[in-house]
């Protein structure tokens, strides 16, 4: 056999072995598929190069892709803030999203990461049934309580008792999340195109006393936890509609 031969089988076997490796790399992924193996690298290689993320807390992040149920609840500073936290996890997170910030033209990325959209203006118990069903499911559920992007930065705004309906049916443990240094942009829109030093801190699961603490005490002690971590103080104007993914929260 000749060294011609000898060249063209090496790169022959080298791209198959490369081509195998790319697709192992690309599927390890909740969903197990290409499209999703994309998306994931994409996010955490934006986070990085973007937003310069840094992740705090690790040791408290589950490693399985499939660690449900679990809620993931964060403050909120910028639209960016879903992406940097799911680049800081290895398992799908399903967020629950204002009917608001629904832009038509996203429509297929919407339907893509499964987003359960809350009206604002005319509420109601599907999304909430949903969220539920996910969990009961093993899935994993993220929201942000406050309602709108907190503003001024720094501050916590109140909590939604709907956050505390949420964990008090299903019961679920609360993986906390604090985001800090995300842009300070003039829409929610905005942050994605902005630069920053970012920081998202996992902090330890939380488990409540479900029996004995009512919707409404689950959400106060929330915020009361993340204003303690934060070291930032409380905001009690809820979110309005200048600022920037926020309307009045109701329920």
């Amino acid at each position: 056999m000749t060294s011609g031969w000898l060249i063209i089988i090496a790169l022959v076997v080298g791209g198959l072995v490369v081509t195998g490796l790319l697709c192992r790399w690309l599927l390890d992924n909740p969903r197990h598929d290409v499209t999703t193996g994309i998306m994931f690298h994409a996010v955490r290689l934006y986070s990085r190069r973007t937003h310069r993320l840094r992740v705090e807390g690790g040791e408290y992040v589950p490693e399985s892709r499939e660690p449900g149920p679990y809620i993931v609840v964060a403050n909120h500073t910028s639209g960016v803030d879903p992406l940097l936290i799911q680049a800081g996890c290895p398992f799908e997170i399903r967020w629950l999203m204002a009917q608001d910030m629904r832009v038509g033209f996203l429509e297929p990325l919407w339907r893509w990461a499964r987003v359960i959209f809350i009206d604002r203006e005319a509420p109601n118990l599907t999304p909430l049934r949903e969220a539920l069903r996910h969990l009961r499911d093993g899935g994993v559920i993220g929201i942000f309580p406050e309602g709108g992007i907190e503003r001024p930065s720094r501050a916590v705004l109140p909590f939604m008792r709907g956050v505390g309906v949420l964990i008090k049916r299903s019961g679920a443990p609360i993986l906390p999340v604090l985001i800090r240094g995300t842009p300070e942009a003039d829409t929610a829109w905005g942050s994605l195109t902005t630069s920053s030093s970012s920081t998202i801190r996992f902090l330890q699961p939380v488990l409540y006393d479900l029996k004995n603490e009512r919707p409404d005490e689950i959400a106060e002690d929330l915020r009361e936890r993340f204003m303690e971590w934060s070291g930032w103080p409380a905001n009690d104007e809820p979110a309005s509609a200048d600022t920037p993914g926020g309307k009045p929260p109701r329920g």
